[in-house]
């Protein structure tokens, strides 16, 4: 395993959910983690919980993310990045389509990631160079890696997230720096649908009706588990589902109907 004692983490959307747990897994490992979300609130609940550095930080704004990269090359510099924030809108049909949630989810998950990684990249690299291996972690979806009735908006957006990955690695292959995505079926978590419905709470709860999810703590160990991996080693991609989940809609549960995530 890599020596984890020293290295300095940020984790994007980490205000609750997948990126929440993945701050108290990286610290539970000995890891310096920078725990960035627009919320700051959250972010300050999590710091006092866990003793991780809140910034709070919209991936969507040029300055503010030059505002941290700045700050991070200023006090020791980055190991890896877990870009974490994103999120689905909606479940329309393409002709029934929205553009500006298409729009907003596109701005989040893609040009976000992008804008993130491309800040960070620089200090990653520093870290490879001297010794260490630099590892960006990239939070898709297996909507990234299939299609289902109402999931264009989602599933586009996370199948370009999954094409930023893939070309970045073969871009820079040979450079002490890691790409790993990491493609989670369907989290329960406490936002996610609730979000992607609008509210609607009923709704949302009827998407983990009848099997057990996973669970945001369970892709935290998957993140942990890739960049704890010895420098030589990278973990390309790996999809998590629950054992009920067979395909973004295909899930064995009591006589609910699936519902995609």
């Amino acid at each position: 395993m890599t020596d984890t004692a020293i290295r300095r983490v940020l984790v994007t959307g980490a205000s609750s959910g997948i990126g929440a747990a993945t701050v108290r897994r990286l610290i539970a490992d000995g890891m310096h983690v920078i725990a960035s979300a627009r919320r700051a609130d959250r972010l300050n609940e999590l710091a006092a919980e866990t003793g991780c550095e809140a910034w709070p930080l919209d991936v969507t704004d040029d300055t503010a993310v030059a505002g941290l990269v700045d700050h991070l090359a200023a006090t020791g510099g980055l190991d890896a990045v877990v870009n974490n924030a994103g999120g689905a809108l909606g479940l329309d049909m393409v002709e029934d389509a929205d553009l500006d949630g298409w729009r907003q989810m596109y701005e989040l998950n893609v040009l976000g990631t992008l804008r993130v990684t491309k800040a960070v990249l620089p200090l990653l690299r520093t870290s490879g160079e001297t010794g260490g291996t630099g590892d960006i972690v990239i939070v898709t979806s297996t909507a990234a890696h299939g299609a289902y009735e109402g999931g264009a908006g989602y599933t586009g957006v996370k199948h370009a997230e999954r094409m930023l990955a893939t070309t970045l690695r073969w871009e820079i292959v040979g450079e002490p720096v890691r790409v790993l995505e990491v493609a989670p079926g369907n989290v329960a978590t406490e936002e996610f649908s609730l979000v992607r419905f609008d509210g609607d709470a009923d709704r949302a709860a009827k998407v983990y009706e009848g099997y057990q999810p996973l669970l945001a703590e369970d892709i935290a160990d998957v993140i942990s588990y890739g960049i704890t991996r010895p420098a030589h080693m990278n973990m390309d991609l790996m999809i998590v589902r629950p054992r009920a989940q067979a395909h973004n809609t295909k899930i064995a549960r009591g006589t609910a109907a699936a519902v995609a995530v």
